[in-house]
Order: structure tokens, then sequence, then C-alpha cells
């Protein structure tokens, strides 16, 4: 068995509890639990790109990956096993719309770290199901209920919106920069002064202001955005439509679904992957920008200061620039070599 999350640890120890039972594993999904459990049947729903390729390889049609489950994907499933996300805004948007699909009696089980706030989801589900804390290891929680009622679910209701550089930004739960722009992005964005044509791609571009800003600035130029969050591509569509901009938008973990060159790639790249601090998304960004880029083409990013990816930076690219520096991010160019 695959290195497993302490949460899936946890769910391990009550692993005869869902012999006879048609299972949906949802939330965040961090390893490959979903294709190992044993049940009657088991269906995997993430929003997270990048946990739904591997889960694809091993289950088929049976891992879904989406803003929200399908209904027809869980209507026959009696037990939904919730590995809790590290934001209750995305926790709470998910497990709305996965109960207005599931039936009444449906069993529950929330699972999660301490430190994610899991202990919140008795609150959080209080009329839906009555949740009780049933096991404690591994400094996780894991709590238990049946569903009682079957909530009422519409997206629409769940917009953010904010306004910056007279553009309206739309978010969903989850989404980074939901309710405000982030630090970093401003800083990024600061050093944009030139006009710019071509073919620009936002990578990890959460609700796609970056992009909107500078496609609204820069009538020539062609936008992609990808990220491996559905909330962040629904909001990118979303930003996009409602500032009268076109764009395509599309999922990939980093380049996994990019298919063409690009004079310009701009990204303000993770370093989380849950609750834990990865690099590896903006590192792969970086190192493999070259295959992606056109000659002369340019990346550039926004980091915290702290981060190591000058060294990176020199390695792929022979050089960098600094463009901008505050006391907690820089702002790194680097160009492919004609």
């Amino acid at each position: 068995m695959s290195s497993l999350s302490p949460a899936s640890e946890v769910i391990l120890r009550h692993l005869d509890h869902f012999a006879d039972r048609h299972v949906l594993i949802a939330g965040d999904l961090q390893d490959t639990l979903a294709s190992q459990i044993q049940a009657k049947s088991v269906r995997a729903y993430t929003n997270q790109y990048h946990q739904w390729l591997p889960l694809l390889k091993s289950m088929g049609d049976n891992a879904f990956f989406g803003l929200a489950a399908d209904q027809s994907f869980v209507k026959y499933c009696d037990t939904l096993i919730y590995f809790w996300p590290k934001n209750k805004n995305e926790a709470t948007f998910q497990l709305r719309s996965l109960c207005a699909s599931l039936s009444v009696d449906t069993e529950i089980f929330i699972v999660g770290e301490n430190r994610s706030g899991v202990k919140s989801a008795t609150e959080l589900m209080n009329g839906i199901a009555k949740l009780k804390k049933i096991d404690s290891a591994r400094r996780c929680s894991l709590f238990f209920g049946s569903l009682t009622y079957q909530t009422l679910f519409d997206r629409n209701n769940w917009w953010q919106t904010y306004r910056y550089d007279d553009l309206t930004v739309m978010a969903l739960p989850g989404v980074f920069s939901q309710t405000a722009l982030d630090e970093g992005s401003r800083l990024l964005l600061s050093t944009f002064d030139d006009t710019m044509v071509g073919d620009l791609l936002d990578m990890a571009c959460g609700c796609g202001v970056i992009a909107t800003v500078l496609g609204k600035k820069n009538p020539m130029l062609k936008l992609t955005l990808c990220d491996v969050n559905a909330a962040a591509i629904s909001s990118s569509i979303a930003t996009l439509n409602v500032n009268e901009l076109e764009g395509r938008v599309i999922a990939s973990n980093v380049y996994s679904a990019v298919e063409e060159t690009y004079d310009w790639i701009v990204s303000n790249p993770p370093f989380h992957d849950g609750l834990g601090t990865s690099y590896q998304a903006a590192e792969d960004i970086i190192r493999l920008a070259p295959n992606f880029l056109k000659k002369g083409g340019k990346l550039r990013i926004v980091a915290n200061a702290f981060l190591p990816y000058q060294d990176i930076l020199d390695h792929v690219f022979g050089s960098h620039e600094v463009l901008a520096s505050t006391g907690k991010f820089k702002v790194y160019q680097a160009t492919k070599k004609a």
C-alpha cells in the first residue's frame, strides 16, 4: 500500500465498516486511499485536477473531477467519507453541494487534521447531519453521523465579488484571493508598464485577475489561463466574462494539458498543497517553462522573498532579473534565449 496521509490512516482503522457499503470519497484527497479501500463500490470526487489524474488511472469513470459532483455520479452512494480541506469556506461549499445530491440516511464520515479546523464540522453540519466524534489519532479527528436533511444548493449563491483596477473579480470558496487581491499579485501587476502583444499564459490563475488586468490593458494579448482547482477554473471564466474579455481557461497540472507556446508566462505560483508546504508546482513552472515559451519569450513570477527560486531560474534560463522587491515578495523575470 502506498504512503497514506494521517487522515487516511485514521480511516484505515474503520475499514470493516465499509465492506458492504457503496462509498463516495470526497474532499481533499491527498493519496490513493480511494483506489484501495474495499467496499461494494467506491467512487471518488475531487475538485483538484492533480488529485484526479492518478485516480483516473486506477478508477476510470469511478473518479470524477469538477466543481460539484454530478447527481448521477453520487446518487447510488450510501456512505460519504469526506476529507476536510484547510479552507472552511471550501468545506462548506462542497458539503452543501454533496448533501444536496445524497439521499437522506446516507452515512457521513468527516475526517481531517486537527490543525485544519475539522473540529468545526459538527457546527457546520448542524441541522443537516448530527455528527459525533468517534476516533482521534495521528493528530486527526473522525466524525460520524447520517444525513437527516437534504440541502438545497445553488452555486450562484456562493460568489464573492470585489473590484480591482476598475475591474470586477469573481471568486468561489477555496480560490486564492477570494475576497481581495493579495499583496504578491499586486506587486507582480505593478511591474507591467510596457504594451504587451502575443500569447500569454496565466499559470495557477486562481480567480483570473492577473490575466484579466493584463488583457484589459493590452487588447492584442491572446489569453490562456490554467489551474488545478475546478473552483478557480469557474472563477476565472466568470471574471473574464464579467469584464467582457475572451480567453481560454483549462484545467492543467502545471503544463500537463498545455499544448501551445507563449510569448509570456506569468504566475503567482502556490507553495502549499493542502496543509503542507510544497515547492514542487512552482519549481515545475520554472523548470519546464522553456518548453512552452517562444524564442525570446519571458517567464515572470512573484514569490515570497525567502523561497529559493534564484538558483533554479539561473540553472534553467542561464540568468534572471529581479524586477521588484519588498521585504516579503520578489518579482523575477527570465527570458528564453533566441
